[in-house]
C-alpha cells in the first residue's frame, strides 16, 4: 500500500507524539519545561553559539555525539525529519511507503540541490546509506542497517530498501544521522578529507564555511535551500572546552547562546537579565555507563552495591543545578508514555530503588569478595555534571569498601570514549549522559544486545537478543512495547548501567536572538535555521 509518509509512520511517530514537551509544566522547584522559544521576529546577520567541544569529524556517518549533531544537523539532512515536537515527518523523502513488512520505498522531493550546485537523485541516496553499511568505514550508524539485504534506485527520485526481516527501528532512524543524504560525487571528491576540511555536500539550509581548527567552525546560509530559508546569514560556533569560558561569553554577549549550558550556571544564567534560561524534553538520562565486566563488575552484585550506594538526589542538586529528577530507570519516562497503563506498569513498576542503602551495599560487596578492589572511573572538566558524578561514584564506592580511582580526560579525548575502544581501556566506568535519537524505548534498550555499537562492556545474553529480535520485527506500537517492557526490566535486573537521574534539555539565549527549540530534536533538526531576531 502506497500511503503518505506521516500516514506510513503513524504508529511509529504516535510515541513521539504523546512524548512530546508539555505546555508550561511545572516539573520541579528549580525548573520547567517549556515548548519552545518564542518564534523570530527576522533576519539576522549572524549569531554565535558556543560548544564544549570541536568534532573530530563533521563526516555523517560518525555523528553520535553532541558536537557533531547539534552543527551537522543544520548541514546535512535526512530522508525524514525529527521537529522540535519529537514527532516525524518528511525530509528529503516527500513520501514513505510500506508495501509489506521487509520493504520501504523512498520517494524524493524534486529540485533539492545539494551545496556543490548539483541536484538530488536516487543515486546519491543508494551511495549515501551505502557508506554507512560499509565496514571500511566504521559507521555509528551501521548497526540501523543490520537488517537491511538490499537498498536500490527503482526511479530517478525513488529508492526502495529491501530488509532480511522486519525491523520497526529502521524507518526512524531515518530521521536521524543515519538517514542523511550527501552528493556522490561531492562526498568521492573530498575522498580521506571528507568531514574535515572542504564541504560536506549536503542539502541544508547552511553550508559549511570556515574551519579555525581548536576555535571556531562558520556556517554560511545556503541560497539554494529548497526548505524555509534561514534567518541568519551566517552562523559560528565557538569551542569553548572549559564550562567557565562558556558561561562568561554568553553573558559577555561573546556567544548569543548554546545548548548543553554548565549546570553550575544555571543560576548565574538565569539571573543575569542579560537573556532567557530554557528547559525543555530531553529524552535524556544520566548514567554511570558500565565498560568493563572483566574485572569486579563482572559480578552482577558489586554493580547492584554501587547502584544502591548512589547519592542521586545529592547529585540531581549539586551535579544538575536542581534541573532534574531521580532515576533508577535507564530509560526516560517520557518515551513509555503512549504505552498502556498495564505495559507502563510493567516497564516502570518493578525498577530497584533510588534512595541509598549503604548497609545492603556493603553486604553485596563483602557477600561477592570484592572488598577492596580497585575500579577505574573517567573523569572529564566538560562540566560539573561529569566531574561531581565521577565524584559521587568515588564517594559511593568508598563507602562501601572499593577503591575508586578517577581518572580525568580532555573533553575531546572524553568524547572519543563513545567510538575509539582504545580510549575505554583501562576505564572500568564513566560518566555518561544518554540521548534518545528515537521516541521508542528499544533505542536504547537495544545497546545491550551482542555486539551493539554502545555494548561497550560486552555484555552478551541470548535471552535479551531474542526479545530485542522480536521488539524489532513488531511494527504496531502496542504489542512491541509490551516486549520493550521485559527489556527494561532485564537490564534494570543485571544493571547494565547505573541510572542516577533524567534531565532536560538546556538552552540559552540572550536577548537579541530567539527562536531555537527547546527539545532535543535539535541534534537532527535544522534547529539553527529558525534563529532570528528576537526583536
Amino acid at each position: 500500500m502506497a500511503v503518505t509518509a506521516t500516514a506510513a509512520l503513524t504508529c511509529l511517530a504516535a510515541l513521539a507524539a504523546c512524548s512530546g514537551p508539555p505546555k508550561d509544566s511545572g516539573t520541579g522547584s528549580d525548573f520547567k519545561l517549556s515548548a519552545s522559544t518564542p518564534e523570530a521576529r527576522g533576519e539576522i546577520d549572524s549569531f554565535t553559539w558556543a560548544v564544549y567541544a570541536e568534532p573530530p569529524t563533521l563526516d555523517y556517518t560518525a555523528a553520535f555525539d553532541y558536537p557533531q549533531n547539534t552543527i551537522l544537523s543544520n548541514v546535512c539532512e535526512s530522508l525524514m525529519r525529527w521537529t522540535p515536537g519529537l514527532t516525524m515527518e518528511p525530509g528529503l523523502a516527500k513520501k514513505a511507503s510500506n508495501p509489506d513488512p521487509r520493504t520501504w520505498v523512498y520517494d524524493l522531493r524534486a529540485g533539492v540541490r545539494f551545496h556543490n550546485g548539483k541536484e538530488m537523485t536516487a543515486d546519491d541516496v543508494v551511495y549515501s546509506l551505502g557508506r554507512q553499511m560499509d565496514p571500511k568505514n566504521a559507521a555509528a550508524w551501521a548497526q540501523v542497517f543490520q537488517n537491511v539485504a538490499s537498498i536500490r534506485k527503482t526511479g530517478p527520485l525513488q529508492v526502495t530498501v529491501k530488509l532480511k526481516k522486519s525491523d520497526s527501528q529502521f524507518p526512524q532512524y531515518m530521521a536521524t544521522a543515519a538517514g542523511v543524504v550527501a552528493s556522490k560525487a561531492g562526498v568521492e571528491a573530498a575522498g580521506k578529507d571528507y568531514g574535515t576540511s572542504g564541504g560536506l555536500a549536503c542539502t541544508g539550509p547552511f553550508k559549511l564555511g570556515a574551519w579555525d581548527k581548536g576555535q571556531s567552525i562558520e556556517l554560511d546560509r545556503f541560497g539554494g535551500y529548497w526548505g524555509r530559508k534561514a534567518k541568519s546569514k551566517k552562523v559560528v560556533f565557538r569551542i569553548l572546552t572549559d564550562p567557565s569560558a562558556r558561561t562568561n561569553a554568553m553573558l559577555s554577549g561573546e556567544a548569543d547562546g548554546g545548548y548543553l549550558i554548565p549546570t553550575e550556571s544555571y543560576g548565574r544564567l538565569r539571573d543575569s537579565g542579560v537573556g532567557s534560561l530554557y528547559f525543555g524534553e530531553g529524552l535524556t538520562t544520566v548514567n554511570v555507563n558500565v565498560t568493563n565486566m572483566r574485572g569486579p563488575l563482572g559480578d552482577v552484585r558489586v554493580r547492584r552495591a554501587l547502584s544502591l550506594a548512589m547519592d542521586r538526589s545529592g547529585f540531581v542538586r549539586a551535579g544538575l543545578g536542581g534541573a532534574g529528577t531521580t532515576s533508577s530507570s535507564i530509560t526516560p519516562r517520557a518515551v513509555w508514555a503512549a504505552a498502556s497503563e498495564p505495559t507502563r506498569k510493567a516497564a516502570l513498576g518493578a525498577l530497584p530503588p533510588v534512595k541509598q542503602d549503604i548497609e545492603k551495599a556493603r553486604a553485596l560487596i563483602k557477600e561477592a569478595g570484592a572488598t577492596g578492589k580497585t575500579l577505574t572511573v573517567a573523569t572529564s572538566p566538560i562540566g560539573q555534571d561529569v566531574s561531581l558524578l565521577a565524584t559521587a561514584v568515588q564517594a559511593a564506592g568508598t563507602r562501601i569498601g572499593l577503591n575508586i580511582r578517577l581518572k580525568t580526560v580532555a573533553p575531546n579525548a572524553f568524547t572519543a570514549l563513545f567510538t575509539d575502544p582504545k580510549a575505554r581501556e583501562g576505564i572500568d566506568l564513566f560518566p555518561y549522559t544518554s540521548y534518545y535519537n528515537i521516541s521508542d524505548p528499544l533505542d536504547l534498550l537495544a545497546d545491550f544486545k551482542t555486539g551493539a555499537y554502545l555494548n561497550f562492556a560486552g555484555y552478551s545474553d541470548k535471552g535479551y537478543d531474542k526479545l530485542v529480535q522480536e521488539a524489532t520485527a513488531v511494527y504496531p506500537r502496542a504489542p512491541r512495547m509490551k516486549i520493550e517492557a521485559e527489556l527494561q526490566k532485564q537490564a534494570a535486573d543485571k544493571v547494565l548501567w547505573i541510572p542516577v537521574a533524567e534531565w532536560p534539555t538546556s538552552v540559552f539565549l540572550n536577548k537579541r536572538i530567539t527562536g531555537a527549540p527547546t527539545t532535543i530534536s535539535y541534534m537532527y533538526y535544522p534547529w539553527a535555521a529558525d534563529v532570528g531576531a528576537a526583536k
